[in-house]
């Protein structure tokens, strides 16, 4: 049996602000590296296992990483039962090239994308002949939702690069995940601005969000009252990172601009198991999540299971994993 086999199919879950039974899903990325490909086929199996709602397939600025990222979501597609979400990136694309590339996810029988605007690659600056076409995540949203209308019915046709997959039809729903930044985006003025901006991608045809990294859960269950108040009804989950190590958690924070829990970072320089630290913190974190009425958690792995099963097993969603 292959490391990816997954079992039984995964419930299905609704698109809906609450979800009855919180729901499990992971990020990936792309490895760069014959270690990494051996570190993700090691970690996917184990996370598959954990019967996850999806996991999403992270994609390099303007595309950098398309050729492998592709190829994890084919292996999800191909090998478990558990449903890929292909990242969009919109930066530096052409109407053309976006739509190209969003019927070649469809035609794959890809029905879950997170729609993002995308950051520069290194190097360059944001002006307007970089940006593209596609100016916002939203505009993104309803190009993926045309896209998805304007395809030929079902077909037998080979997909190039898919053996094997299933096309789906013009009318089969698809889910569009977005970002929602609960300490606010770098680029905005206001937390207002970010609420109205989530507010016009669910307008546009998204119906899911994914927060950015949070450390604390009274950011996140503020953040998603005020989203309410503002109008927003898609679900929100809260994206949690199990921090094992001190330069992980500086890097994280560089990244998010956020400031960490007070001593969090010198717990772990001090510890000496650093990894056992991030765990009981962010075991901590989902239990006053879960308790605060999240939805379902979406924990990014770095590629490794270890420490995202073993949060998830303390705090029951699923069986805890053997010691």
């Amino acid at each position: 049996m292959s490391a990816f086999e997954a079992g039984e199919e995964p419930a299905e879950v609704a698109e809906t602000a609450v979800a009855a039974v919180p729901t499990v899903s992971f990020e990936l990325y792309p490895p760069r590296s014959r270690q990494g490909e051996l570190d993700l086929d090691r970690a996917l199996g184990h996370l598959v296992s954990a019967r996850p709602e999806f996991i999403s397939v992270t994609y390099g600025a303007s595309g950098s990483t398309r050729g492998v990222s592709l190829g994890v979501v084919r292996r999800l597609l191909e090998q478990t039962a558990v449903r890929p979400m292909a990242h969009l990136t919109c930066v530096g694309s052409s109407y053309a090239e976006a739509s190209r590339l969003i019927r070649e996810f469809l035609d794959a029988g890809v029905t879950s994308f997170l729609a993002l605007r995308g950051d520069p690659p290194a190097g360059q600056t944001e002006d307007d002949v970089f940006l593209g076409d596609l100016r916002s995540a939203g505009e993104l949203v309803q190009l993926i939702h045309r896209v998805q209308a304007e395809r030929v019915p079902f077909s037998e046709q080979q997909v190039p690069g898919f053996p094997g997959a299933r096309r789906i039809g013009p009318r089969e729903r698809v889910t569009i995940a977005v970002a929602a930044f609960p300490h606010g985006h770098p680029r905005s003025r206001s937390v207002e601005q970010d609420l109205d901006t989530l507010l016009a991608k669910e307008a546009a045809g998204a119906n899911l969000a994914i927060t950015q990294l949070v450390f604390e859960a009274d950011d996140y269950l503020r953040f998603v009252e005020k989203a309410r108040t503002a109008g927003v009804t898609m679900r929100i989950l809260p994206g949690i990172m199990p921090m094992l190590s001190a330069p992980r958690l500086r890097r994280a924070v560089e990244l998010s601009g956020q400031t960490p829990p007070a001593g969090f970072e010198r717990a772990l320089e001090s510890a000496e198991d650093p990894a056992a630290v991030g765990v009981e913190q962010a075991t901590r974190l989902a239990r006053e999540l879960l308790e605060g009425g999240a939805s379902g958690l979406h924990l990014y792995t770095f590629n490794r299971h270890e420490a995202p099963l073993a949060v998830l097993g303390a705090v029951g969603l699923i069986p805890a994993p053997a010691a």
